[in-house]
Order: C-alpha cells, then structure tokens, then sequence
C-alpha cells in the first residue's frame, strides 16, 4: 500500500468503526471531513462516493488491480479493507461467518436502535414517551444480547479481536446516553475496558474530536440532519 486512503469522515460513531480499524491496522490515511451538520453530505462530489448521502466513505487509490476504487457503508468498508490487509477478518470461512454475522448485527440492530433512541431522547422536539420506551427497551434487550455473548467469549465473534469488536465498540462507547449502567452487564463493562485499554481504539475515537458538535446547541444543524434534504 503506496498511496493513503481517502477517508470522507465526521467524529460520529459510524465514523469512528473506520478510523479504529485504520489506525489498528497502521494504515495511512487522510482525512476529508464532511460536516454533516453543514449538510456536506449533499454536495455532488461526496455522492458520486456516497449516493446515499451518508459517511463515512473511502476511495483507495490502489484498489482491485491497482486502479482506485470508492466504497461506502461500514460494513462494507471494513470488510474491504479486512481483505485487503488480511487483519481483523477471518479467512477460515466460519470464523468468517461469526465475524459477519456480529458484523450484521451491529448494522441492523445496534446502529439503527441506538440512533433512533438518541434522537427521540436527546434530540426529539417534543416527547413521545412510546418512541422513547420503544427504543429504550431495543436498547437494553441489544445490550443484554452483547452481555450474555461476552460472557462466554472474549471479543465478540470469539477469541479473536475483529472488525466485529471495532464496529459494536463505536456505538456503545456512548453507552451512558442509552439508558443503561453497566453493573447490569459486567461482561459489556469487562470488554468495553478492554477495548479501551487498546490505544489504536483511543486514536480512532479522537479523530476530529474537537469537531464533534452537539446537536442541542444548534438548531441549523438538527434542521439538516433530521431533515435529511439536500440544499
């Protein structure tokens, strides 16, 4: 690998997932950040990389067969960048399978419920007690699907350290917002230290800290990201 990676970032959980598996794996990389509260995300340049207005994103100057390639959703850029460096993915096709399927789960279950919870908790203009409880109980009954895996392994696809553990730490590293304490699940609480000891996962979380906005203070920026309309 020659040439960096082209990262199209903001410090979100879904962007912290590809800084922490770039700075694990040692690979360098240049930061492009798209302010999505500005509605950068919009702009035609990111959509020809994104199109479905959403980072993070990548393009890899030395992709397939040396030509550049872009990739975007998380999943689908860990597990390229997981092939291409042969770190943090399995090639044993069922270790590859238990690292996919926690893979998956973050992205079905994890992201979207924990994100829905933030906003009609923390952002949501008025209450609505049955959207908050709904994502609340989602929140819990998530937390306690990962407890109740961590108690009988170490990292969650097994015993070995994945892009599995990278994508689930990048969520729940904001577990005080989700409405849960962690002495109701120690063994989240063991491997979330754990994962916080590794200083690769401390560097992916500070990148672009000073940039992280909170939504409350700005009601452009709520404007634009729950409206989701381009400018």
């Amino acid at each position: 690998m020659t040439k960096p990676i082209e990262l199209y970032y903001w410090p979100t959980p879904n962007g912290w997932k590809v800084t922490i598996f770039l700075e694990e794996a040692g690979i360098p990389y240049n930061v492009n950040y798209v302010n999505i509260g500005a509605g950068e995300q919009f702009e035609p340049d990111f959509l020809e990389i994104s199109p479905n207005n959403r980072m993070p994103a990548i393009v890899d100057p030395d992709g397939p067969a040396g030509s550049p390639v872009s990739v975007f959703e998380t999943g689908a850029i860990l597990q390229y960048l997981g092939r291409k460096t042969g770190k943090f993915y399995p090639t044993d096709e069922r270790a590859r399978i238990k690292v996919d399927e926690w893979l998956m789960w973050q992205m079905s279950g994890v992201g979207p419920m924990l994100g829905q919870l933030h906003h009609f908790h923390h952002y949501a203009p008025e209450e609505i007690a049955y959207a908050r409880d709904r994502y609340a109980n989602e929140a819990h009954r998530l937390y306690g699907v990962l407890n109740k895996r961590l108690s009988v392994h170490e990292f969650v696809a097994g015993s070995e350290y994945s892009i599995a553990d990278m994508a689930i730490i990048s969520w729940t590293t904001l577990w005080e917002r989700h409405l849960i304490t962690l002495d109701e699940f120690p063994h989240f609480h063991r491997w979330r230290e754990q994962m916080l000891a590794r200083p690769a996962v401390v560097r992916g979380l500070q990148v672009g800290a000073e940039k992280r906005m909170k939504l409350q203070d700005s009601e452009e920026a709520k404007k634009v990201l729950f409206g989701q309309r381009a400018k």
